[in-house]
């Protein structure tokens, strides 16, 4: 009998946090002493990392990421990931929910996820780490009349210094060329509706452009075409619902909108390179 994969874990914030906020620092002396699953997870939160020193490897839907000294990292609620390994060093740990996140730094945080990692110079990372420090003394004085609004307001505060950094070291919305902002929107409206929509001209119909047009925008900018990246999105999630759950092959397809099954195992052998049950007994532990 095969082995089935464990359903995904989603992990929470105790309930002990009622706020829906945590924040924290941790001193690293191993890979041993990191507190966290030791699988692939989610959470139903909003997780900030910033790494002040050290070297950290983090894996974030199927792919892997080298942190080296000053670094920050952004991990969306739908995001699967594990943090592999931990060196010597000190991490600061920010978990928010989305009722606490300021609706304009949401919106924000929607529209860069998924993003990489971003390694930062020391003189970068001076006003975050302050920022997580205040954060961390507000934190920890519950007895304080105005507690819940003045931790909510500075972890606003930190989570708009990380949202401007990533804002920083993207292209400039001013910069960007007619096409770069057609591939911004299909890639938002992409991320919102990859399971209703499986063509380049419903996306067209979307932004109001011709499928032509968007494709040559997408193409341009990317160098890939717009029926590439709604292949790579949906196979994306059926081989998180792969891994992470123990439902069939054919229900998986059934739930990211694929009536003609045969079809949708085509698919994914094609992105993937190998079929669904073989993607799924390769990657259980």
């Amino acid at each position: 009998m095969a082995k089935k994969s464990p359903p995904i874990p989603v992990i929470t914030l105790p309930e002990m946090f009622d706020k829906g906020i945590l924040i924290g620092k941790e001193s690293v002396g191993d890979a041993h002493s990191f507190a966290d699953p030791a699988h692939s997870h989610r959470h139903d939160f909003h997780l900030f990392i910033l790494q002040e020193e050290g070297r950290s490897q983090i894996e974030i839907d199927f792919k892997k990421y080298q942190l080296k000294n000053t670094a920050i990292v952004y991990i969306h609620p739908s995001q699967v990931h594990l943090m592999t390994r931990v060196g010597k060093g000190n991490l600061y740990l920010v978990a928010v929910n989305n009722e606490n996140l300021d609706p304009r730094y949401l919106k924000l945080l929607e529209e860069i996820a998924p993003a990489d990692p971003l390694l930062l110079k020391p003189a970068e990372f001076s006003i975050l780490a302050q920022a997580a420090s205040l954060c961390i003394d507000v934190f920890e004085r519950k007895d304080d009349r105005l507690y819940s609004t003045i931790l909510k307001d500075s972890c606003n505060t930190l989570i708009g210094l990380i949202v401007s950094k990533y804002i920083e070291h993207a292209e400039p919305v001013a910069g960007l060329t007619r096409f770069e902002i057609v591939t911004r929107d299909f890639r938002h409206a992409l991320e919102a509706l990859f399971i209703k929509y499986k063509r380049p001209s419903e996306y067209a119909n979307l932004l109001n452009i011709s499928a032509a047009y968007l494709n040559e925008c997408v193409k341009t900018v990317t160098g890939l075409p717009v029926s590439h990246h709604i292949q790579q999105r949906v196979i994306l999630e059926a081989k998180r619902m792969l891994y992470h759950s123990n439902k069939s092959v054919k229900e998986i397809a059934a739930e990211l909108g694929f009536e003609d099954y045969p079809y949708f195992s085509r698919q994914f052998t094609k992105v993937a390179g190998m079929t669904a049950l073989t993607f799924r007994n390769k990657n259980l532990d």
